[in-house]
């Protein structure tokens, strides 16, 4: 088991530090998909209790990053194919509806904001970490998701984030496609400016369909 120290937060309960101490384990590949989470051996390793072990492991159950089997106990949840098009199925729906919304509601603001995403995500093609990389790419997207002005629509977005997430990390590891990445920001970004929601769309579309064979091309050659 690869280290990932625990960093401790006076503000915040046990139990929220250790999920996110587990979560960017996941995340960052420290546990790797399909190894087994033993209580034990965690509680010993990040110092803490097994209670806030167990209520970790149920909050990454809901976000789909460790699953439960019986008599097996808990594991970093395997990616799968079928699991990638689940989601990347219902991301381009959901997104489809937060492009039509932003190109009727894009103000000055969030277009500023788009504007300075595309030129944070730039500089972190570059000199970036992967994670900061991941976050900036995040950042783009969740403008458009706030500029469509849906509540409803962002929560459920928000939902699917964490495996959003894993799958930007994987999509990211491949470093050909960052280049690429920049590129079509850059389109999405003229196209939602000039208000054309076809365009867009399709963009998206395409943007999405990249990352699902970049990331199927990562899942082959583990």
């Amino acid at each position: 088991m690869t280290d990932f120290p625990i960093k401790m937060n006076e503000y915040l309960p046990l139990r929220d530090v250790v999920y996110d101490t587990l979560r960017k384990a996941i995340l960052r590949g420290n546990l790797k998909p399909g190894e087994r989470l033993m209580e034990i051996a965690l509680s010993e390793k990040l110092g803490v209790s097994r209670t806030p072990i167990r209520e970790a492991m149920r909050k990454l159950e809901q976000d789909g990053l460790v699953t439960m089997e019986p008599r097996k106990g808990a594991q970093v949840a395997n990616i799968t194919v079928k699991d990638l098009n689940d989601v990347l199925e219902v991301r381009i729906a959901l997104e489809n509806l937060a492009i039509e919304k932003a190109c009727e509601r894009l103000n000055d603001d969030y277009l500023q904001e788009l504007n300075a995403a595309l030129e944070s995500f730039r500089a972190k093609v570059t000199v970036g970490s992967l994670e900061e990389l991941a976050e900036a790419d995040e950042d783009f997207h969740d403008i458009i998701f706030r500029a469509a002005d849906n509540q409803r629509l962002l929560q459920t977005l928000n939902h699917l984030r964490e495996q959003i997430y894993r799958y930007r990390i994987e999509y990211l590891k491949d470093e050909e496609t960052r280049s690429q990445l920049v590129e079509e920001h850059e389109q999405m970004l003229l196209a939602i400016q000039n208000h054309n929601v076809t365009r867009a769309q399709e963009l998206s579309f395409a943007h999405l369909e990249n990352q699902r064979k970049a990331i199927l091309r990562s899942i082959s050659s583990q």
